[in-house]
Formats: C-alpha cells, sequence, structure tokens
C-alpha cells in the first residue's frame, strides 16, 4: 500500500488536500482535509445580531447571497417574521441568479477542463475537449462569460451588488423594483436562455426538463451529434470514462427545500433513501468533532449547542471541518439530492440506476439550470410593482432561530442564539460541511470520503485525474467549509 497527498487543488474557493491510502491500482481509504480555519463563528459572537447580514456574506465571494439569506432567515425566525410576496419573489430572483451563476462556473471553469488534461490526449474526443474546455485557451470560456456577465446585471438590479450584498433582510429586501426595471429583467433572462439553449443544451429548456429517465436522457444524446450543445460533450466523456461508475456516495440525500412560493418551494424538503423520503427532522442534526481540530470533544451537539474552539493539537484530528450527522447518518447534499428529493424523474431514474456519482451530480446541475431559469422568468412576470417589498419588526433581546436554505452546492444552515440583544451563539454549517466531512466517532466516513473508495488510479499518476473527477463533482467551496 502508498500513501499519497494529493492537493492543493487548483480552480477550488479555499485550501483542501486529499489523503490516499492506495491499493492495487485504486484508492483503498481516504481523508479529507481542510487545512484553513477562519473562525466567523467565534467573531460573531457578542456581536449585534443584526451584524450576522454583513459578517456572513463575507464568509465566502462565491456564495455570499446564500450566507445573506440563511442569516436572514434565522432572524425572520427569530423575529416571526415573513416577507411580502414581492419580497419573496425578489428574494428567490437574487438567490436563483448565484445559484445558477454557479452552476454554470462550475461546469465551464471548474469541472470541464480536466477532460484536457495530457493523461486524456490518446482519446478519440481528446481534441475536441482540449479545445473546447482547456483553462485559458478552451473557446467555452469567451463564449461563456460574457452571457454569464450580463445574467448577473441582475443581481445589480435586484440587489446592488455582488458579493457581498446587504439587500436581503429578514422582512424581504431593500430594493423595490419599478415597471422599467421589470422590463429590463424580461429582457436579461430572454438572452440568457437564449445562450442555454443553444450552447450549453442545443435544445429548449422544457426539452431539458421534461427529460424523464435514464433511457430518455439516452435517446436525447442520440438524436444528435455529440458536438451540439456541450451537454452533450459532457454526456460523450461521461460514457466513454464510465462517469457514472465513479464516486458513488453514501445515496443518502438531504435538502431543506429552497424558492418559497405561496404553497411549497419549488424545490421540496426531505430526505431520500433506498427509494423511501421522508421530512427532514432539524433536530436530529449534531456535529461530531472526534476527528476535528476542535476542543470540546465530547458527544455531538445541535447547533443551538454547538462550541467552535480551535485547538490545533486535538489527538487524533486531520482537518478544521467538523462532522455533521443527521440523526446519526451522513448525508450527501447538492443539485441532485435536490432533484431526488424534489422527484424529478430523470434524476430519480438515474439514482435508482448507478447511485449518487460523477455523472448524475453534474446532469442534476445542469437540469437545474434549465428548471431554475423558467421559475425565474415567472418569477419576474409575478412581481406587482408598488406593492411592499420588506417588512419589519422589532428583534427581542432573548430569542432563537434558525435558516435553512439551499445554496448552489447544497443545504445551509444557520443557528442563532440572542441574550441581552447580543449574539450569544452562532453555528453554521454548510453544504461542503456536510459532503467533505471527516469521519465521526463511529469511524463512519464522510460523503466525499466514501465516494473516493474505489477510484481507479493510473501507473505513474501523482495527481489521480479520476479523483479530481470526483471531488469537483461536490463543486467544494472550502472557505464556506471552515467559516
Amino acid at each position: 500500500m502508498s500513501r499519497r497527498i494529493v492537493g492543493p487543488f487548483n480552480r477550488v474557493e479555499g485550501d483542501l488536500e486529499v489523503h490516499l491510502d492506495i491499493q492495487s491500482g485504486q484508492v483503498a481509504d481516504a481523508r479529507v482535509v481542510s487545512p484553513l480555519y477562519r473562525g466567523f463563528e467565534q467573531i460573531l459572537s457578542g456581536k449585534n445580531p443584526r451584524d450576522a447580514l454583513v459578517y456572513t456574506p463575507r464568509i465566502c465571494g462565491i456564495c455570499s447571497v446564500a450566507q445573506s439569506a440563511a442569516a436572514a432567515a434565522a432572524l425572520a425566525d427569530a423575529q416571526g417574521l415573513a416577507m411580502p410576496p414581492n419580497g419573496r419573489l425578489a428574494t428567490n430572483l437574487v438567490m436563483a441568479t448565484e445559484n445558477v451563476a454557479d452552476h454554470l462556473t462550475h461546469f465551464y471553469l471548474f469541472f470541464m477542463p480536466d477532460f484536457a488534461r495530457d493523461i486524456y490526449s490518446s482519446e478519440p474526443w481528446f481534441e475536441d475537449a482540449a479545445a473546447r474546455f482547456k483553462a485559458v485557451s478552451g473557446t467555452s470560456a469567451s463564449q461563456v462569460l460574457p452571457p454569464r456577465a450580463e445574467f448577473m446585471h441582475l443581481m445589480g438590479l435586484l440587489a446592488g451588488k455582488w458579493p457581498h450584498s446587504l439587500a436581503i433582510q429578514p422582512g424581504g429586501i431593500t430594493r423595490s423594483i419599478e415597471v422599467g426595471e421589470k422590463s429590463r429583467m424580461v429582457s436579461i433572462l430572454f438572452g440568457f436562455r437564449r445562450f442555454l439553449e443553444e450552447v450549453l443544451f442545443g435544445d429548449t429548456l422544457e426539452n431539458i426538463a421534461a427529460l424523464d429517465s435514464a433511457d430518455s436522457l439516452q435517446r436525447w444524446f442520440e438524436q444528435q451529434p455529440p458536438e451540439r450543445g456541450d451537454f452533450r460533450r459532457f454526456l460523450r466523456l461521461a460514457r466513454e470514462l464510465g462517469l457514472d461508475a465513479l464516486g458513488r456516495g453514501p445515496d443518502r440525500f438531504m435538502s431543506y427545500g429552497v424558492y418559497p412560493d405561496l404553497e411549497q418551494p419549488l424545490f421540496k424538503a426531505g430526505v431520500w433513501s433506498a427509494d423511501e423520503s421522508h421530512a427532514v427532522d432539524a433536530r436530529t442534526i449534531a456535529e461530531d468533532l472526534s476527528h476535528s481540530w476542535m476542543a470540546s470533544r465530547g458527544q455531538p451537539l445541535h447547533p443551538y449547542d454547538g462550541i467552535t474552539r480551535p485547538d490545533a493539537d486535538a489527538e487524533g484530528a486531520y482537518t478544521w471541518c467538523k462532522a455533521p450527522r443527521l440523526d446519526g447518518e451522513v448525508v450527501e447534499v447538492g443539485a441532485l439530492a435536490r432533484q431526488v428529493i424534489d422527484g424529478h424523474p430523470l434524476a430519480l431514474s438515474l439514482v435508482r440506476e448507478s447511485g449518487g456519482n460523477v455523472r448524475n451530480r453534474v446532469v442534476a446541475r445542469l437540469l437545474e439550470i434549465a428548471r431554475v431559469v423558467m421559475a425565474m422568468e415567472g418569477w419576474v412576470r409575478a412581481i406587482r410593482p408598488g406593492d411592499a417589498f420588506c417588512t419589519q419588526a422589532e428583534l427581542p433581546g432573548d430569542c432563537s432561530g434558525c435558516g435553512m436554505i439551499e445554496a448552489a452546492r447544497g443545504s445551509l444552515g444557520h443557528w442563532l442564539k440572542i441574550r441581552d440583544g447580543r449574539i450569544d451563539n452562532y453555528q453554521i454549517i454548510s453544504p461542503t460541511t456536510w459532503n467533505f466531512s471527516p469521519r465521526d466517532q463511529r469511524q463512519v466516513p464522510g460523503a466525499l470520503e466514501q465516494a473516493l473508495v474505489g477510484a481507479p488510479v493510473r501507473v505513474g499518476e501523482e495527481e489521480p485525474v479520476t479523483v479530481q473527477h470526483i471531488v469537483r463533482s461536490f463543486d467544494p467551496c472550502m472557505v464556506c467549509t471552515v467559516h
């Protein structure tokens, strides 16, 4: 058996290492290491509760809206405050803009460039993949970035700036939308839809969202040549490299639900495992510190009672990441989890066929782009200029609240306790904390650690490309992980 450290990873937000035990040409064991500690939970202690709206978006430059929305939701829960319809629609649009942009950036700039690595140079598809996706020089970047930038103008209209906007508040959003601005948003979404249909999918968003099984996805792929849209390019690579058999996780998925509407969110909340689903019981969430560089490593604690006190010399620890568990179990979060729990037939078919794997995570992310952009068009039309966008209420001096939302990468929760008008405790569990968690006190590995076991390693590889594919299929954001 040999041991290898892969990292630091490029094209990842934050610092990440993966320690591998390799035997007989494949990964026998993996430990995922988050080597950077940041301490936002400690920074917030003793602050005015509303300061969370300023501090938490600065946890990350690419997930800042998600952190802002979770903080606002925690404060709203503490106040018992509900958003007016316009506030809910505008907040959905702000969150969706960031999430869709993140999915697009991940696909084109983080994930696909790995297929342009020289190790694949003998493959028949390599020339096309390298010309299209090679970092910096590939044609995709110059084609994708202008429409992405235009799409992000929605953020300017709705939230003033990105990242680190202060527009999202517990009672809604600070920016009202007038008739002319509503028309501008319709135009921006029309242009972005055209880009997605012509470049990414090579088909209408409606047809992508209507795919209802693994077989229908295969038939759709075969209807046009692989060069007809970058989604088909990915599906060709997935077939040639067996990405549907690579990086299988725990096959237990969780989502808090996201994009609320009058009756239910666009994507439902729940837990899915072994073809059965049930509600998320947030009372069973707890963080295990047994393998984290943290003090007070007794029994796992619910976030309301959580402790964040660093101890770089903690015995048996190997990461700054905590190990969150739902009722003691490992769960995978992200776009695949959202689509499975929402009951989308394509996602369910893929998972029933081959579980959570590299191909299925990417397919779900692209499927989600199509579904969310169509929903955004409806949210813009539903805005009523002149009606309220935000409500306000007094914040009690002693209270608590939680904000549970979905960021691009999965389930994000903020738990807040207020005593005498100040933050007494603030705990955050981010999506990558769920997916990249270490072992727990029962020695059960986290989702990525499980997914890496069995990954093939080619002779002479110092940074196994299959490991890169698996890690990136989760779209890690390490600065959120170690907030």
